[in-house]
């Protein structure tokens, strides 16, 4: 017999009880050590089998070789071969491969996580309002990683960054069925949240962390974390010109995690056959421009080039 929706809610919450309790954080600082070990043989019979249970395609690879990589982190962030994730014609393109938790309206300032859970803008950047209110009735998307996926991050569209906000928080596992149980999920696991210009107007994208997700890092500042300050970094980058193009890679997930990606009011508008659950690859088409507001900073660095 099918479970009706509220008994799938409880059974959801049920499943994620145990992550209240697991020492969180000494579980993912003890992954990221033994990721990152040059373990010889061992580490190579670790990533055979790993690629084996989560049915990893090597062919994609830049080098398909898996004794070829020292470190489990090594392999784990893998380039792809030139030409593995061609360029759709398309204002936005989906920036990593995995699946699409959800996406659409932001309602004024809630974004819609699952079914009976919700969470703010505010929440998610860490608690500036002002930032969280250029994105007011705007778009969202959260797009899943999952342990086989390709771990880079690519930028959507043209931008400039002018902020990185590092927001300290939980570690709870991010996966679909988390998703639905723990209420606030991705605003309250650590996070890294991107600001940008770009020719549309501001974008964000927030890198969620997970648990036995050792680290995240940019291509602009390395590794973010660890270390874990315990407290809200926020560093601009105003003026400082770091520019990347449509397509670039922005940074990298060691183990699978979240994007969550904001938009103002009537910038996108997505690809029509996205849904929920449904796969995506890097270089897709996301969407297309609703307007074509031109940030600042890539005008400058436009008018520049």
């Amino acid at each position: 017999m099918a479970l009706t929706p509220r008994k799938l809610r409880v059974s959801d919450r049920l499943k994620v009880l145990p992550q209240y309790v697991l020492p969180k954080q000494l579980l993912t600082q003890l992954a990221g050590k033994a990721a990152g070990a040059q373990g010889g043989a061992l580490t190579t019979s670790v990533i055979r089998w790993f690629v084996k249970r989560y049915g990893v395609n090597m062919t994609e690879a830049a080098n398909p070789d898996i004794s070829a990589y020292p470190t489990f982190n090594e392999f784990f962030t893998r380039p792809l071969r030139a030409g593995a994730r061609p360029f759709a014609n398309a204002d936005f393109l989906c920036p990593v491969d995995g699946a699409i938790s959800q996406f659409g309206h932001i309602e004024r300032d809630q974004i819609f996580q699952a079914k009976g859970h919700a969470y703010s803008t505010r929440a998610l950047v860490g608690g500036d309002a002002s930032l969280a209110e250029q994105f007011a009735d705007g778009e969202f998307a959260t797009l899943y990683l999952s342990p086989k996926d390709y771990h880079r991050i690519h930028l959507p569209c043209d931008g400039t960054l002018t902020r990185m906000i590092y927001v300290p928080g939980e570690l709870f596992s991010v996966n679909p069925t988390t998703a639905r149980g723990v209420p606030g999920l991705f605003a309250r696991n650590e996070r890294v949240v991107c600001v940008f210009d770009t020719p549309y107007g501001p974008f964000v994208n927030t890198l969620v962390g997970a648990t036995i997700v050792g680290s995240m890092a940019t291509v602009w500042h390395g590794v973010v974390n660890p270390p874990r300050p315990g407290r809200i970094v926020d560093i601009s980058y105003a003026g400082q010109n770091i520019v990347l193009k449509k397509g670039d890679e922005m940074g990298r997930f060691l183990l699978g995690s979240t994007v969550v990606m904001l938009w103002p009011k009537n910038t996108i508008r997505f690809n029509a056959d996205w849904a929920p659950t449904r796969p995506i690859r890097m270089g897709e088409c996301m969407g297309d421009a609703m307007r074509n507001q031109v940030g600042s900073a890539v005008a400058a660095a436009s008018d520049v080039g």
